[in-house]
């Protein structure tokens, strides 16, 4: 199909979404509840804490050491993006939601997932691993020290935890076409970062080893598949927002990592506060995800996470 093709497609799914939208948010919702993670899944080992802060944000605890992938709750409101609002970290969400932070691994450095990565490292002291772009936006809050740009595919440790970077790429959510806020972060000072001056980055797929156990952590909904090079693990952490924009994506990642048990993410509403009910992003279909799953692999279990409060 070509691209005006593509984008009268996705303008037509769009469309039709909103016609039934308050449908699909209920189906969504019933969908959730029936995949909900429980205590018969044992693929995790004893002791190991797996918890989801919303959007792409994922706590994991073992043996004292807390290690987060794109943590993000300060959640602005939607009108601060219309208007292009510089929004601080929120204090009183991170000392709410952060309990500790040893290392803190981010995939890209688009807002919903690093914007309170500076106030975390700060609080905290700990590293954070990820792109020349993260360590730019550590930079301008004068924590430069504390980043590391991750090398593709070498291995880092941090307590029982060790972990590499995946080069990948972001969904084209602009209809197809495009990647919202591309390029590197290059904001010159604080006073700048509005939500569209944290742009994307280099964007990477994130494996975590620890007791025996591989997660893997993708944020935004392509990959590049050459680049891949875990197989058969675990827990496949997978943000499904934005997915539509990638042909054949459930089918090609699956494939390609062979995972024991699907987790999905990033298809809550983040304008939302975390405390807030769970509402869903715009024609996400989680319902619709399910499905896709089995059609790519009737072995593979999918499991919903709640959202922290």
């Amino acid at each position: 199909m070509s691209a005006v093709g593509d984008v009268f497609r996705h303008t037509g799914a769009g469309l039709a979404y909103l016609a039934t939208a308050r449908r699909m948010q209920r189906c969504d919702q019933a969908t959730a509840r029936q995949l909900a993670w429980s205590a018969d899944v044992t693929v995790l080992p004893p002791g190991l804490e797996l918890t989801w802060f919303g959007t792409a944000g994922m706590r994991l605890a073992y043996q004292g050491t807390v290690l987060w992938i794109d943590p993000y709750v300060t959640r602005l409101p939607l009108g601060s993006l219309v208007r292009r609002k510089v929004i601080p970290s929120d204090a009183t969400a991170i000392a709410k939601y952060i309990d500790r932070a040893d290392a803190v691994l981010v995939g890209h450095t688009h807002f919903d997932h690093a914007l309170d990565v500076p106030a975390i490292a700060r609080t905290f002291g700990c590293k954070v691993y990820g792109s020349q772009s993260l360590q730019h936006l550590m930079g301008l809050h004068g924590l430069a020290a504390q980043a590391v740009v991750a090398l593709p595919k070498r291995t880092y440790e941090v307590g029982p935890f060790k972990f590499h970077f995946v080069p990948s790429v972001h969904s084209k959510l602009q209809l197809g076409l495009g990647i919202p806020y591309s390029g590197e972060l290059t904001c010159e000072h604080v006073e700048g970062l509005t939500p569209q001056a944290y742009k994307c980055g280099q964007v990477y797929g994130l494996a975590i080893e620890v007791a025996g156990t591989t997660i893997y952590h993708q944020g935004s909904a392509d990959l590049l598949e050459d680049e891949i090079i875990d197989s058969n693990v675990d827990v496949f952490l997978c943000g499904i927002s934005g997915r539509r924009f990638t042909k054949r994506y459930v089918e090609r990642i699956v494939r390609a990592l062979s995972p024991s048990v699907i987790v999905p993410m990033h298809y809550d509403d983040f304008f939302r506060p975390l405390d807030a009910p769970t509402k869903f992003s715009f024609n996400v279909n989680l319902t619709g995800f399910a499905d896709e799953v089995r059609a790519a692999s009737r072995d593979v279990p999918v499991f919903t996470l709640p959202v922290a409060r």
